[in-house]
């Protein structure tokens, strides 16, 4: 595969990042490439419309919150770093510089990421590549969960709040929290606690079809609920405990375009500093 079309989707709030797309953009054309580019953020409804693949420059947080319209438009994606850390955005400025043109002339691999999809009562659905977490609205108070996979009561949780994490957001918040480190193409879901009352509550790894249900408790009558979409987006689902918030599965998964030698476990050792 060829890239012809390229959009260029830019976090101009980042230091270097409008010359470096000025530059890869300069470097495109010459290879006979058309490219647009934007700004805005969230993105255009049709910024990816017609196009055969999507170059953020920015940062993992960026490449989040285009995944919606990726998914959307089917469009592979592939990130460039403009800061230290970048487990999704995987080309730093000078490897994208070198290895421009031959990406566009096909040479990558497609690794296809899992995405978990969310449906609360009273808010449209929604798709995480990362995570989902569930917590109140003020962070003061414990909440009371509790979660029945596949119509099985898991178990209640007195805790800060939940996390359910895909494999490529296993080395964000679920980590942080204590939970497992998880390879990006393993076909699970995990489920971590957030400081849980009970010191005995830890991680829960699901296969990937797992339809994961979760009803507010009766002591979280003090707090609303909140739930987080990758970090970027605040769902407020409507305090039902008739409706519980579901989790599972998306149909689709998404594109992310890595180097042909592109090493996960090089990527973990470098952030990480395991030596």
């Amino acid at each position: 595969m060829q890239i012809r079309k390229l959009t260029f989707v830019v976090n101009n709030a980042k230091p270097g990042a409008v010359e470096l797309t000025e530059r890869l953009n300069s470097l495109a054309q010459q290879a006979g490439v058309e490219t647009r580019s934007t700004l805005h953020y969230p993105i255009e409804d049709h910024a990816l419309q017609d196009t055969d693949a999507c170059c953020v420059i920015g940062g993992d947080g960026t490449l989040l919150g285009i995944v919606p319209k990726a998914i959307e438009y089917n469009v592979p994606v592939f990130g460039i770093r403009m800061g230290k850390l970048g487990f999704l955005a995987t080309y730093s400025p000078e490897e994208a510089i070198e290895k421009f043109i031959p990406l566009l002339e096909g040479q990558f691999r497609i690794e296809h990421r899992s995405l978990l999809e969310c449906h609360c009562p009273g808010s449209p659905s929604a798709i995480a590549l990362n995570d989902i977490v569930i917590k109140g609205e003020d962070a003061s108070h414990l909440v009371s969960l509790t979660v029945n996979a596949d119509n099985e009561q898991v178990t209640d949780y007195f805790s800060d709040g939940l996390i359910f994490s895909t494999p490529t957001g296993s080395t964000a918040y679920n980590m942080s929290a204590g939970g497992p480190l998880l390879h990006p193409t393993s076909e699970v879901v995990v489920m971590t606690p957030i400081c849980p009352h009970t010191l005995t509550n830890r991680s829960v790894v699901f296969p990937s079809s797992t339809r994961l249900e979760i009803s507010w408790g009766p002591t979280s009558s003090h707090s609303h609920p909140q739930v987080k979409v990758d970090g970027y987006l605040t769902l407020h689902p409507k305090k039902d405990n008739n409706t519980p918030i579901t989790i599972g599965p998306a149909k689709q998964k998404l594109a992310l375009l890595q180097s042909p030698n592109h090493s996960h476990f090089a990527v973990v050792r470098n952030k990480l500093n395991w030596r």
